[in-house]
């Protein structure tokens, strides 16, 4: 059986150095002549992100198809840590499929403001409730003998100028609100690895940040995987490594390799701490080879049904005046909405998937009430960013006749994504201006809201019925 302290001292020190970045985009570092493989990693949190061509980051590329589960903040909502640890579990035999090592997430960062554009990707604002769904989840992903990655590690809690911004935080903030969701996660699920933010806390990077990666990570709370950089997240690589952060990702030639040769050579860096960083990469990619070196097939089917029982546990009921909900069987249904039949599922950025099936609001209503009980119109353009007038005449229209208006709105892939924040919780106007007006003319309005991240609803006593759905998934509509 091979060993990791073993096969480290069989190295080369240009092959230490060499392991400490990785090979490609998606791709570690092997050592053919040890037997040791190149594993892939790959993006989730919420599905698989497999990439067959050359990978970006970023989804311009068609992922291989894959369940996707809802989003963060909507498995946070089941309060459910079975469900979530089943969703795990999934997740799991999905990289097992695809012969993927480690999936990235879960997502632990603390919703500190409502703007964030990444806040669907995080599970909440209580550090409690992250703690125990991201153990659960990890320990579901890990069931199966695949890695997960705890992240943004630590205080990234906005969008806007991530990769410099210094999170200034005090230690009890620190380590009440910030660090206890990465705590419980660490202490009770040991995730494979843990990936550190762009961000600095405190003054220092969080690739540098030897207090948070060493002191509290590995040292307080026993963490025995290994620290991964976000992509490109690295600032200086010595120094990196001296403050406990192993892999850098991705692999590009940008001369850390040869930096971390030099500072053994030269003195500067300890061996020793090389040997240390490099036996954790080593004893992960063995314990990924273990798994994948058996072939492996899922249930779809099973999966797709998991995603819809995620997402409606999920849900919340935040308004049902005079029992609207649930609707009756055989009601004259009008529903309005473009999310309808073109649902907000997932969030955009790195997490963006390709869902191995697809449901949508209009099919189910369908089965539910028959094609002749349902009318249905778009109501607002795709962007929604102005109220389109003839599209919500059309919408009136169609009102007039049915016993209940089921308006899907909420969010556009615009309003909230990786990379940048908010800068109000307003709907796309075009959103808005709809069920304004629907609600001025219909006593029986049922607002299906479609978002990972919160907004404003001026609206709100003016309809009977909201069903907040977060970004539920393939099977959300459900």
């Amino acid at each position: 059986m091979k060993d990791a302290t073993s096969l480290v001292s069989q190295m080369t020190l240009e092959e230490k150095a060499s392991l400490s970045s990785g090979l490609s985009f998606w791709y570690l570092k092997g050592i053919e002549r040890l037997g040791i493989p190149s594993i892939m990693v790959t993006d989730g949190p919420h599905g698989l992100r497999k990439q067959a061509g050359t990978g970006d980051h970023i989804g311009l590329h068609d992922s291989v198809p894959a369940t996707c589960f809802p989003t963060a903040s909507a498995l946070a909502s089941t309060w459910n840590r079975d469900l979530v640890y089943q969703v795990g579990e999934a997740l799991g035999e999905e990289c097992r499929a695809e012969k993927v090592g480690v999936i990235l997430g879960p997502g632990l960062n603390i919703k500190r403001s409502p703007l964030c554009g990444r806040n669907f990707e995080y599970f909440s604002e209580d550090p409690y409730l992250t703690g125990e769904i991201a153990k659960s989840h990890v320990n579901g992903v890990q069931s199966q003998g695949i890695g997960t990655s705890a992240k943004h590690y630590a205080v990234n809690n906005q969008e806007f100028r991530r990769m410099v911004i210094d999170a200034v935080v005090d230690e009890r903030a620190l380590r009440e609100i910030y660090l206890t969701g990465y705590e419980i996660a660490v202490k009770e699920a040991q995730p494979w690895t843990v990936m550190c933010a762009y961000n600095k806390v405190n003054g220092a990077y969080c690739c540098e940040h030897e207090y948070l990666m060493t002191d509290i990570l590995k040292e307080e709370w026993g963490h025995e995987g290994l620290v991964v950089t976000d992509w490109g997240a690295m600032n200086d690589r010595v120094q990196g490594l001296q403050a406990g952060v192993e892999l850098e990702m991705p692999g590009v030639p940008n001369g850390n390799d040869a930096r971390i040769l030099a500072a053994v050579q030269s003195g500067q860096l300890g061996e020793e701490v090389l040997d240390r960083a490099v036996e954790r990469i080593v004893a992960m990619i063995l314990k990924a080879e273990a798994t994948l070196a058996s072939d492996f097939a899922y249930d779809r089917g099973a999966h797709h049904a998991l995603a819809r029982q995620a997402a409606g546990e999920g849900a919340v009921l935040l308004r049902n005046e005079d029992r609207t909900l649930p609707l009756q069987e055989k009601a004259k249904i009008a529903l309005v909405g473009r999310f309808a039949k073109s649902p907000r599922y997932q969030g955009a950025g790195s997490s963006l998937m390709n869902p191995s099936q697809l449901d949508n609001l209009y099919d189910e209503i369908v089965a539910l009430v028959g094609d002749e009980n349902l009318t249905y119109v778009p109501g607002y353009t795709e962007s929604g960013d102005q109220a389109d007038e003839a599209l919500i005449a059309e919408a009136l229209e169609a009102t007039r006749s049915a016993g209940v208006v089921v308006i899907c709105a909420g969010l556009t892939e615009l309003y909230e994504t990786e990379g940048l924040d908010r800068d109000h919780m307003k709907m796309p106007p075009g959103h808005d201006a709809l069920i304004e007006a629907i609600a001025a003319v219909h006593p029986q309005v049922v607002v299906v809201l479609s978002n990972g991240s919160p907004l404003e609803m001026p609206w709100v006593d003016r309809v009977s019925g909201i069903l907040e759905g977060y970004l539920g998934g393939q099977a959300g509509a459900g």
